[in-house]
């Protein structure tokens, strides 16, 4: 692996890194994730310690009712770290080698990989909304790449995209 790239990896940023020449191209798309697993598991357990401390208080002083709600909300917090924690690591991998155009896509654990021949792909942009899509179109067949990124972060994929897979 290229330093550079290894750099993107470990380091993503909002910026595109496309790395290699223009025939040849490889971006990697991520989440950006501003906290660490162990950084969120301890924010889980302080706020655990918390909710069951006040809990056991209310409980300790008569209101022993609070206890269960306190316990219920903290299998709700842990079902939403958890979901949270399944798309953390989710990345798009955009690679042009000669005539082959690859995207790797990794959703909550699952990889799927698709690949196309850069004479019949087109990059087109469509609105949805108030938001726009980066749609890879070949075959009939469109891919949409770009959805961790914010709207001027997607237009320049868009743009970027389209120069390189045209040369």
């Amino acid at each position: 692996m290229l330093k550079a790239e290894r750099a993107v990896m470990e380091n993503p940023r909002r910026e595109l890194a496309f790395i290699g020449p223009a025939p040849g191209f490889s971006v990697l798309l991520k989440r950006n994730c501003s906290i660490s697993p162990a950084a969120l598991a301890r924010v889980f357990a302080l706020l655990v310690a918390v909710t069951l401390g006040i809990g056991i208080g209310f409980a300790a002083a008569g209101a022993w009712l609070v206890l269960p709600f306190a316990g219920i909300e903290v299998v709700v917090l842990a079902a939403a770290f958890v979901a949270n924690g399944r798309h953390a690591a989710d990345y798009e991998r955009i690679q042009r080698a000669g005539e082959r155009l690859t995207v790797e896509v990794s959703a909550a654990g699952r990889t799927e990989r698709h690949e196309m021949h850069v004479r019949t792909t087109r990059v087109r942009t469509a609105r949805e909304g108030l938001a726009a899509r980066v749609l890879l179109s070949s075959n009939g067949r469109d891919l949409e790449v770009g959805r961790h990124l914010d709207e001027q972060t997607r237009a320049a994929l868009a743009a970027e995209l389209a120069r390189r897979i045209q040369n």
